[in-house]
């Protein structure tokens, strides 16, 4: 039986790098495209980074519920269709979707089954080193992705499961062991937001 994911976390994490590296070792899985009513960039192809669509389209989805989460972001509107995902289970394919906080209090209310796991950088310290080493953002976008960063991470225990993304290769093993079948369910209880309250604290206490 395929399952739904949630997997979120603040800008910076690599939550992004680890979904795409879980990608390659997995045929069963994919990510879910979202709907948007931004413009495509010069190098964005139409159903494969986004779908896009006009604000009336958006709008009329929202109307015939056509959505698990949808969000402005920018003055954009991006949502996640119920018909691509529930197309995508049934023909036993897991789902990931990519969101934040918010969407994934959307869908857990729309897709009570849906499995949500949050990714943590190891300290902010660290969450800020890795900003800056990314040389996208000036200082004043980086100070933002900051205080959102901090935000975003005090709803860390809203999810079943959690992640701390210090060493890549770890993570991703970890991410492994929740979505992939095959690994050990022990792996996978380990990583649960109980387990990881307990044996993270110092660190979440720091964090948040």
């Amino acid at each position: 039986m395929a399952n739904l994911f949630i997997i979120a976390a603040p800008s910076g994490c690599g939550k992004t790098s680890l979904v795409d590296a879980l990608l390659k070792k997995s045929s069963n899985i994919c990510v879910s495209i979202s709907h948007t009513t931004r413009k495509p960039r010069p190098e964005e192809i139409n159903g494969t980074n986004y779908h896009f669509i006009s604000v009336d389209e958006f709008q009329e989805m929202i109307k015939d519920n056509k959505f698990v989460e949808f969000a402005e972001v920018f003055e954009n509107l991006y949502g996640s269709s119920r018909q691509l995902i529930e197309d995508n289970l049934d023909n036993n394919i897991d789902v990931i979707l990519e969101i934040d906080w918010q969407g994934a209090r959307q869908v857990k209310i729309n897709m009570p089954k849906a499995i949500s796991i949050f990714v943590l950088p190891p300290s902010k310290e660290a969450l800020l080193e890795r900003l800056k080493n990314r040389a996208q953002d000036d200082e004043s976008t980086i100070n933002k992705r900051m205080s959102d960063a901090e935000n975003q991470m005090r709803h860390f225990n809203e999810f079943d499961y959690l992640i701390i993304n210090n060493d890549f290769n770890e993570a991703l093993s970890d991410l492994e062991s929740i979505i992939i079948p095959s690994n050990k369910a022990s792996d996978r209880l380990n990583l649960s937001l109980e387990e990881q309250l307990n044996k993270h604290k110092n660190l979440l206490k720091k964090l948040i």
